[in-house]
């Protein structure tokens, strides 16, 4: 994605019209009137459901960020423009709806599930750049895929990072199948995913990687 203030607008506006369609979802439901073509996930929860999933993200961010400082790697983090803070809480929706919401396999018995949330936790991981990362000239068009390349990199860092990213998909599962959520509502997911990101961020500022609006 970047930083590039159109995309990230974009993707915003798309958290947005998510995040609407899980409203009226979520309150029909509330009413009784279920929308049979609801969004996976539409339904209210319990505060309970809502501290669980906030909290156990942030325990996992405080271990990935002490983690950082005892292998000595807290420096290797990538600089970001204040302006990439709204694709970061965006992601709260739009990640969950894609992983937690449509990339699980329910109804086909414990063995199916428990494959899925592991196999798609991994997707999630890997899906971030941290392992690799693509480049392109600048004078290339932001649409302009083609134009750039793809290269590998297997530091502690970029190691670590993803398997955090791996652990917080799994909470976030957890966060929506476990037992003290029993409606199966995502929206602790969502909750606490944007909470993670946000918590993200501060830490960076604080260490100096936040530079800049744009």
């Amino acid at each position: 994605m970047g930083e590039d203030p159109l995309i990230i607008l974009l993707y915003l506006g798309v958290a947005v019209y998510l995040g609407y369609l899980y409203y009226t979802d979520t309150r029909r439901a509330a009413a009784g009137n279920p929308n049979v073509q609801a969004m996976p996930g539409a339904v209210p929860c319990g505060l309970g459901a809502l501290v669980i999933a906030t909290v156990g993200a942030l325990v996992l961010l405080a271990l990935e960020t002490g983690g950082e400082l005892a292998l000595g790697i807290a420096d290797e983090q990538s600089d970001i423009a204040v302006i990439f803070l709204l694709a970061m809480l965006a992601a709260g929706i739009v990640e969950e709806v894609i992983f937690r919401g449509y990339l699980v396999v329910e109804n086909k018995g414990r063995a199916a599930f428990l494959a899925s949330v592991f196999v798609f936790s991994a997707v999630f991981a890997l899906l971030h750049p941290h392992l690799w990362e693509y480049t392109k000239s600048e004078e290339a068009a932001w649409w302009a895929f083609w134009e750039g390349g793809f290269s590998l990199s297997f530091t502690t860092k970029a190691i670590f990072s993803t398997l955090f990213l791996f652990f917080g998909s799994l909470w976030f599962y957890a966060s929506r199948f476990g037992p003290w959520n029993p409606s199966r509502s995502i929206i602790p997911c969502m909750l606490a995913h944007a909470v993670s990101n946000l918590g993200v961020f501060i830490v960076k500022a604080f260490q100096g990687h936040v530079s800049g609006w744009l």
